[in-house]
């Protein structure tokens, strides 16, 4: 008894088992906001997911590859990209960037935009290589270089005080073009942009991204671009492929994502379009960790796309039809949020909207020398007293930075109008309550 006693203490595992790569990034913003908007939110405008349904014609599309005669859908098809997936993919995109691709060496389809990061970050970052992540950022970028051994440097947009007491735009969130190149160095691997941007919802400009692919050319700099909102910009706003300017064909990969195109983020498709210099790293780390996205959904994203490709700028086209219902969306989002004092921040494009909660400051008092940023506690109590979930923008800034950006919240209008006005019905009771306590 004794001597199996000692021996299960022995056998007892005492040596540290956490990998290097995993220290201090096991924080997450979405584990512990998720939880609690599962607990106590009555209207969750928190997590970036629409609650209404994918068109009808994917839906379609999917059921037809599930009950349909090709039984062969139901077992792996092709590591990096179903074929009738990549061969749409390259025809529809080439047509966008103006270029012949090829679907077998210029487009991976990976599990998500997602998995598109972190090949990225694994493909192409060593150790001490230095990445420029844009702030705000979508807050993966993050845990993502550093896990592959790089060191994040941080710029960010910096917002200029509109004219006239008219609400602020997130055209209104410029980079410095100085503090920009300031930060590229030979250290300087890849800058990271997301364009549209979540979670300002910015889009930039010509000019701003001319700025951004003279400083990749200059050094010599890859660019991962983030384009998983690029049907999803409003008021005209048109969005420009970085990869279409001047030099950077050959040092860009493009991000895409059948989630937000698609209204189907449960799907988990996401692909990648470049050079095949590029791309054939991806496919390296692809092949080693994930190697092959589900059969079926591919199926059904390549007849949609196969379907837009048809309508392309037809008023029936879904890429057409969804910006106009999102604006509507926006439009009644920023005007709920407005008519309380919460002053939101016009978004160009994306799923969301970011207000500024200086005005409620009274509802949630701060506490001096706190840890946890002001916007991160006041989402909380928001959450547990008044039943609505958003997400604090300090979660889209590096630790140095989060009380840089501390007196605003993110909420994501991509909700049916029922869910909308239910927010709206917790707003105006607040402001009710705010005014005859």
């Amino acid at each position: 008894q004794t001597h199996f006693l000692s021996l299960s203490l022995q056998a007892k595992m005492s040596r540290p088992v956490q990998a290097r790569r995993l220290e201090g990034i096991d924080k997450n913003i979405w584990v512990e906001f998720v939880k609690l908007a599962a607990t106590y939110s009555t209207v969750n405008l928190g997590q970036g997911f629409p609650d209404f349904p994918p068109p009808d014609f994917l839906k379609e599309a999917f059921v037809r590859a599930l009950s349909g005669e090709n039984h062969m859908l139901h077992q792996y098809t092709r590591a990096f990209g179903h074929p009738p997936l990549v061969k749409i993919l390259a025809q529809f995109f080439g047509k966008l960037l103006g270029r012949d691709l090829d679907p077998m060496t210029n487009v991976m389809v990976t599990v998500g935009a997602y998995q598109a990061l972190f090949c990225c970050f694994q493909a192409f970052v060593d150790d001490g290589d230095e990445v420029i992540i844009i702030e705000p950022f979508f807050d993966c970028y993050e845990p993502m270089v550093k896990m592959a051994g790089g060191m994040p440097v941080f710029v960010p947009l910096r917002p200029k005080a509109p004219k006239d007491g008219k609400l602020m735009s997130s055209a209104d969130w410029q980079l410095d073009p100085a503090e920009l190149a300031s930060k590229f160095s030979e250290r300087t691997k890849a800058i990271v942009l997301n364009s549209p941007n979540n979670p300002l919802g910015k889009v930039f400009s010509q000019g701003e991204l001319e700025v951004i692919a003279d400083l990749c050319v200059k050094h010599d700099v890859l660019c991962i671009s983030d384009e998983v909102y690029e049907w999803l910009v409003y008021d005209g706003k048109e969005h420009i492929r970085i990869a279409s300017l001047q030099g950077m064909w050959d040092r860009t990969v493009i991000i895409g994502s059948a989630g937000k195109t698609f209204s189907a983020t449960g799907w988990k498709v996401g692909w990648t379009v470049g050079p095949n210099r590029l791309l054939q790293h991806l496919c390296t780390v692809h092949q080693n960790s994930v190697y092959h996205c589900a059969t079926v959904a591919q199926e059904a994203v390549a007849q949609g796309f196969q379907r837009e490709l048809k309508l392309y700028g037809k008023p029936e086209s879904y890429f057409v039809q969804l910006p106009k219902e999102l604006q509507q969306k926006r439009d009644w989002l920023v005007q709920s949020l407005d008519a309380v004092g919460m002053k939101p921040i016009i978004p160009e494009g994306t799923y969301f909207l970011v207000a500024d909660i200086s005005e409620f400051k009274s509802d949630v008092p701060d506490v001096p020398d706190s840890d946890e940023p002001y916007d991160s506690r006041f989402a909380k109590w928001m959450v547990k007293n008044k039943g609505l979930a958003a997400i604090p923008l300090s979660a889209f800034y590096c630790g140095a930075h989060k009380n840089n950006y501390n007196h605003f919240i993110r909420f994501c209008f991509a909700k049916e109008e029922a869910t909308l006005k239910a927010a709206n019905d917790i707003l105006q009771k607040w402001k009710r309550e705010k005014t005859n306590p």
